[in-house]
């Protein structure tokens, strides 16, 4: 497991990726913005956000190894120049979610809701990193970034409606839905984020 890294979203004027749609799917919503950047580590943030949204980087909270491995073996990492849309989707549970026992969650998340199986399906095509944001005093208790090629938004949008019909969903009490492009390299390498 690499160090934690603290990203930062911000929303406003400057980014690489342009909004093309910004939604609150639960509880309130978020200003609307016409950029985003994704700044890792320590790094000067864009002039002129509207808001920021900071998660860190940490070790895996409910898999097992066999799902860890599988997870490991066909995720892709973020930056691939065909990668040129992406979502970002902040969320917080409720306080009954938090309430429960690590295997209650565990159970609600994989064994009843299939949250890790129903993610292997669109593997390698989907990039994903988690961001968590609770245990640093942050509005949203998770910051999920993914990216994909335009030909996988099908299987990505299947994905999302497939996980917000599940047990674990009726835990989230605040969802918004940001999704975004960004214009592929000219040189064949990735953009920077």
């Amino acid at each position: 497991m690499p160090a934690p890294l603290v990203v930062t979203f911000v929303g406003g004027p400057n980014g690489p990726w342009h909004v093309e749609r910004l939604v609150a799917v639960v509880g309130d919503g978020l200003a609307q913005v016409a950029q985003v950047a994704m700044v890792e580590g320590p790094a000067a943030l864009p002039s002129g956000g509207v808001w920021q949204l900071r998660g860190v980087t940490s070790n895996e909270r409910y898999t097992e190894r066999h799902e860890s491995d599988l997870l490991v073996a066909r995720q892709q990492g973020l930056g691939r120049s065909e990668a040129t849309r992406a979502a970002l989707i902040p969320i917080k549970k409720t306080e009954a979610w938090w309430a429960l026992a690590q295997d209650e969650r565990r159970a609600i998340f994989e064994d009843r809701s299939r949250h890790i199986a129903r993610g292997l399906v669109v593997l390698p095509a989907v990039a994903r990193r988690l961001h968590h944001g609770r245990d640093i005093g942050e509005p949203f208790d998770f910051l999920t970034w993914f990216e994909y090629a335009p030909n996988d938004a099908p299987a990505f949008e299947d994905l999302v409606v497939a996980l917000r019909s599940t047990e674990e969903w009726a835990y989230v009490e605040r969802e918004i839905d940001i999704r975004l492009a960004r214009s592929p390299s000219r040189d064949g390498q990735p953009l920077n984020k």
